[in-house]
């Protein structure tokens, strides 16, 4: 991203943005490559104060600055202080790096070699707290780090498993003193709505004619181990009436030559060590049967405690008449093999069509 298509894109998802000192030229290009880019890690600085936008700047005699791409200050500021290489995530394991390239759901623990050079693979942004596990984050600031990594995703067409902590690509760090997979699903959240989307408000693409919002009513019992389509009964807004009316299970995109679907899942009954994939059926149809079928895994969920929100991005070329589905298949952790069926409890989508 250039120094003006970064600053647009932060604007455009809401980020409260400093442009701090001379930062548009400001790297470490000279020391090594930047680009191709490949994600986004955070971090957090270990310290706090109001002298840390300049340390971020200016680094330190041993660590030349910029130490990061942008810096989130407990008051919910994104200070900008470099455009380029930027001396954040030094050496990082190469299976890491490979799940960042693949937008693997599956972050491993990064192996002890560490051959891949970060700092030019990399944008980051280095977040105010001590790190002690006892320093709180102000919902303000990690809201501004969310938009801050969203913005970037959504700039370079990446999902939220885009992002990792500097602890998930290598093992000399600890940072952030956060859950990564929180934040991913917080970005993938994001992601799933317009730029600039606020929760509980209105987005000014809201009202354009070719979004559409799906969902259901009531829950659907997905079976252990099967591959079951989601089979919507409520259609929240169709203004062109593309995608078929009452108990329609999935899409039809009757004149599109491509589309993007945006959305999520809401899967209810699944504990730690279950999990979800997630794909998208694309059928032909003539006369009223389907004549084939495709499909893409587009999500391979571990389980967290709770409700699941699952993120399910999808952008593919359609022919006339294809029908598009979402299919879920839950696989229970060995021990809970007799445990009752989860359920599809919700699912909303953003649709754009072309064509």
């Amino acid at each position: 991203m250039t120094a003006d298509q970064m600053v647009k894109a932060l604007k455009a998802e809401g980020v409260r943005i400093k442009e701090h000192r001379s930062w548009r030229s400001h790297n470490r290009n000279h020391k090594g490559a930047w680009g191709g880019v490949n994600g986004v890690v955070i971090h957090h600085t270990a310290g706090v104060g109001s002298g840390m936008a300049d340390y971020c700047y200016d680094g330190t005699a041993d660590l030349p600055g910029p130490v990061c791409h942008a810096f989130a200050s407990k008051a919910a500021t994104v200070y900008l202080v470099g455009n380029g290489r930027a001396n954040h995530a030094g050496t990082f394991a190469n299976n890491a790096h490979q799940a960042v390239i693949r937008e693997s759901s599956t972050h491993p623990r990064p192996d002890a070699a560490e051959p891949i050079d970060g700092n030019t693979h990399y944008y980051g942004i280095e977040t105010e707290n001590r790190g002690d596990g006892s320093d709180p984050y102000p919902a303000a600031q990690y809201d501004q780090v969310v938009r801050w990594a969203a913005a970037i995703c959504r700039f370079h067409k990446w999902s939220a498993d885009s992002v990792i902590g500097h602890k998930e690509g290598t093992r000399r760090k600890i940072d952030p003193s956060f859950s990564m997979a929180t934040f991913r699903k917080d970005v993938a959240e994001r992601l799933s709505h317009p730029a600039g989307w606020n929760p509980g408000g209105t987005s000014p693409e809201d009202d354009m004619p070719i979004r559409t919002s799906l969902g259901k009513d009531k829950s659907q019992s997905v079976p252990w181990g099967e591959w079951t389509a989601v089979t919507w009964d409520v259609e929240h807004a169709d203004p062109h009436k593309q995608h078929g009316d009452g108990n329609h299970p999935g899409y039809l995109p009757k004149t599109s030559s491509w589309a993007d679907f945006n959305g999520r899942l809401r899967v209810s009954g699944m504990e730690p060590g279950d999990q979800l994939q997630v794909r998208y059926e694309v059928h032909d149809w003539k006369n009223g049967k389907s004549t084939g079928v495709w499909t893409e895994i587009i999500a391979d969920h571990q389980a967290t405690p709770g409700d699941q929100f699952v993120s399910v991005p999808f952008s593919k070329g359609l022919k006339k008449g294809q029908h598009v589905y979402v299919a879920v298949k839950p696989i229970p952790a060995p021990e809970r093999a007799d445990a009752k069926a989860p359920s599809v409890t919700d699912g909303r989508w953003a649709i754009r069509q072309d064509g």
